[in-house]
């Protein structure tokens, strides 16, 4: 790809399922199973060689649960010696080790994120700050890469978020807040949801306005359009090496990674997404804002 084609479509973030397997099992989660290998360590290598090609900017391990891939360390290692910009990690938390975090510092990892639900376990999930407390003050105190902690509302009660917060700031995390969403990522949260949304979004202030504050849109106004672009500025690879317009899109588009070009970039830069107005996947908000001055339609190959 040639400076022109990266500046114009590259992705600034592909995520890459390295294992469709969990630990846990979240009832509101259509992300997982209980049953899968991890990717072999050599066809991991090879996708990310084709991502590098792509002109791809940064790289993030996704699942299932990452930590459940023995190779991860020296996947991490591996991305950081092809010159990604950042090499991040999605993570529930639950495997995380003194040994495990020493061994990503020194891997080089830039950035994890780890999601909590709320405090006291539910029927929904046990990704909850009770069981989570220890391992992440550990976290705080020996991790050299930059660590997020993402609140959820919608998946336990909702003033739960409120403590997750004040619990990442006291930890010197990177606080962020997330809207539960159902399959196919569209919001669906109550009143008493939305309300307690506020009162983070207040406390929050600036560092809340994610995706032009994309969250406060939809809840206000039960739709928030944007110029979606994954399939170019953001990719999703599952399992078996398919390339996705996001997590909870797959199918709608697939093309196998060893196949993508970018012709493919080029075409769903363009591409309308009927799933845009009412999406709540941050990471496709937020890598697709960058381009919303620019036009968007269907184009010919």
């Amino acid at each position: 790809m040639n400076f022109l084609q990266r500046i114009a479509y590259a992705p600034f973030l592909v995520q890459v399922v390295v294992t469709r397997r969990c630990n846990l099992s979240c009832t509101y989660c259509d992300e997982f199973d209980d049953h899968s290998l991890p990717v072999p360590t050599d066809l991991l290598k090879r996708r990310i060689d084709q991502i590098r090609k792509l002109g791809v900017w940064s790289i993030e391990w996704s699942g299932g649960e990452p930590l459940l891939h023995p190779d991860l360390c020296e996947l991490t290692r591996y991305a950081k010696g092809k010159g990604f910009t950042r090499v991040m990690l999605l993570s529930n938390g639950f495997l995380l080790s003194q040994d495990k975090i020493e061994a990503l510092n020194q891997a080089g990892l830039d950035d994890l994120q780890v999601s909590v639900d709320g405090v006291v376990p539910n029927e929904s999930t046990i990704k909850v700050l009770k069981p989570l407390r220890a391992k992440l003050a550990m976290l705080a105190r020996a991790a050299k890469f930059r660590v997020t902690l993402n609140a959820v509302i919608g998946s336990a009660p909702a003033q739960e978020a409120v403590e997750v917060i004040a619990f990442a700031r006291a930890q010197g995390f990177r606080p962020r807040v997330c809207l539960i969403h159902n399959h196919d990522g569209q919001i669906k949260l109550r009143a008493d949801e939305m309300r307690v949304y506020e009162q983070i979004r207040r406390q929050l202030g600036r560092v809340f306005r994610e995706g032009a504050d994309y969250r406060t849109r939809l809840m206000r106004e039960g739709r928030a359009p944007f110029k979606c672009r994954a399939g170019s500025r953001y990719l999703y690879v599952d399992e078996d090496g398919n390339v996705h317009w996001c997590s909870q899109q797959r199918g709608a588009f697939t093309v196998p990674l060893a196949e993508y070009t970018p012709r493919h970039l080029k075409e769903q830069f363009y591409t309308p997404k009927g799933c845009a107005d009412q999406c709540t996947v941050g990471c496709v908000r937020t890598c697709s804002r960058y381009d919303q001055w620019r036009s968007q339609k269907a184009v010919s190959r």
